[in-house]
């Protein structure tokens, strides 16, 4: 069974389903991830291509000879590179003093074909391909935004040794997400198509400091405040109808730091 869905503007995703013993496994492929994983692939196989050639000058002038010694520093790319030096053989003849790598094109080929696919497993069965695709994507959002109201919430870390604890994190979840849909929404209608990512980047560059004035009399006065706003925030305000004054100024004394 195969669909195909779009999560956002200009994004096709295709999803087949397959049923066994018990349980759906729903392949997704994007178009959007397939150029998302060649770009990264490829930019981690030039660092590694680039760092194998320095290590292998270093065994060519003597500077790491033992055998342990080079063991370990192509264990080290390896860690390092795990997405592309898998599918590398690399070689190291100590008498002769020469390190070589060899691509496996084989190894290599496959993994261009799963390029922007990944595989997706539920006991659910009462569900299509392109239903299991979209309950994921769901919950993705869901996790995403609550991810990015945690912090200001203070609700790190969470431990779920509890039950009511796992139900606090779910409720959290929830409500990230309808408070970021809400946000995208308010704005759809005023014709602006934009992502809670894009928001949230834009809104980076407004930000809360604390102002430190150190008086003759040992004493330090502190004001935390608000920045003021670039104009596209401003707008994003607007639109969202918020006050650009994110706080009242809070001011107190302290003793001197010196």
């Amino acid at each position: 069974m195969s669909a195909t869905s779009s999560a956002q503007k200009k994004t096709r995703v295709d999803v087949q389903l397959v049923q066994s013993e018990g349980k759906t496994y729903v392949l997704c492929r994007s178009e959007q991830r397939i150029e998302k994983d060649k770009a990264i692939r490829e930019k981690q196989e030039q660092r590694l291509i680039a760092d194998l050639e320095k290590l292998s000058k270093r065994v060519a002038s003597g500077r790491l000879s033992e055998a342990k010694e080079v063991g370990e520093a192509i264990g080290r790319l390896k860690e390092r590179y795990p997405r592309v030096a898998r599918f590398y053989d690399i070689s190291h003849d100590e008498e002769a003093k020469s390190l070589a790598y060899k691509k496996v094109e084989k190894k290599y080929e496959i993994a261009q074909q799963l390029d922007g696919t990944y595989l997706l497993k539920t006991d659910r069965t009462d569900i299509s391909a392109d239903e299991a695709w979209r309950i994921y994507t769901l919950l993705t959002r869901a996790e995403d935004a609550f991810r990015d109201m945690k912090s200001p919430l203070s609700e790190r870390p969470i431990h779920h040794q509890k039950e009511h604890r796992v139900e606090a994190h779910i409720f959290f979840c929830v409500l990230a997400f309808h408070l970021l849909v809400a946000i995208e929404k308010t704005l759809l209608d005023q014709n602006v198509h934009t992502s809670w990512a894009t928001i949230r980047e834009t809104l980076k560059t407004h930000q809360v400091s604390t102002v430190v004035l150190p008086t003759a009399n040992g004493r330090c006065l502190r004001i935390r405040m608000g920045s003021t706003p670039e104009p596209e925030v401003k707008e994003l305000y607007e639109r969202l109808r918020i006050s650009e004054k994110v706080m009242t100024p809070v001011r107190w004394w302290s003793r001197s730091e010196k």
